[in-house]
């Protein structure tokens, strides 16, 4: 199975969310679009893919929230959010069985899906793209945040990298 193309209905989402509560996709899609950003601890292509989601999540706005699916216990996923500056709230997949990450027919970490309002999915990426995270940058940017680009040309950013 490989991952769930745009235009299908996302899966159910209810999981715990690090630090405490729970995520919930419907909920969450009354409130606007989301990206959902899969990712083991590590994978090497997260580390360098989730700052930049990150940077993202700070420069969108209100139509548009980022939460992320650790494939990873809780302990281990807030010591990796520590280290590389992760602030957008994040869920647990449920370790060894990961029913989540099943249903959205993930074959490599990082997988995004971007979820639209109507919790169709309009947008798979599985890997590393910046050019479809400029894209969605360019869609949900909030202007107070986000006056210059989310990549800057002085900064050396990886077009694409494999997970």
């Amino acid at each position: 199975m490989k991952a769930l193309d745009p235009g299908i209905k996302a899966p159910r989402i209810e999981l715990p969310l690090l630090g405490g509560g729970k995520f919930s996709l419907a909920e969450s899609l009354s409130k606007g679009s989301v990206l959902l950003a899969f990712f083991k601890i590590s994978c090497p292509v997260c580390q360098y893919a989730l700052p930049f989601i990150d940077r993202l999540s700070k420069r969108v706005g209100k139509g548009l929230k980022v939460i992320g699916v650790s494939q990873d216990d809780a302990k281990s996923t807030e010591i990796f959010r520590k280290e590389y500056g992760v602030s957008f709230p994040i869920a647990l997949d449920e370790l060894g069985k990961y029913p989540v990450s099943n249903a959205y027919g993930l074959t490599h970490v990082p997988t995004f899906f971007l979820v639209n309002e109507d919790g169709k999915i309009e947008q798979t990426i599985v890997s590393w793209s910046k050019a479809e995270l400029v894209d969605i940058d360019k869609a949900y940017r909030d202007g107070k945040n986000a006056t210059s680009p989310l990549f800057p040309a002085s900064e050396q950013v990886a077009d694409f990298r494999p997970g």
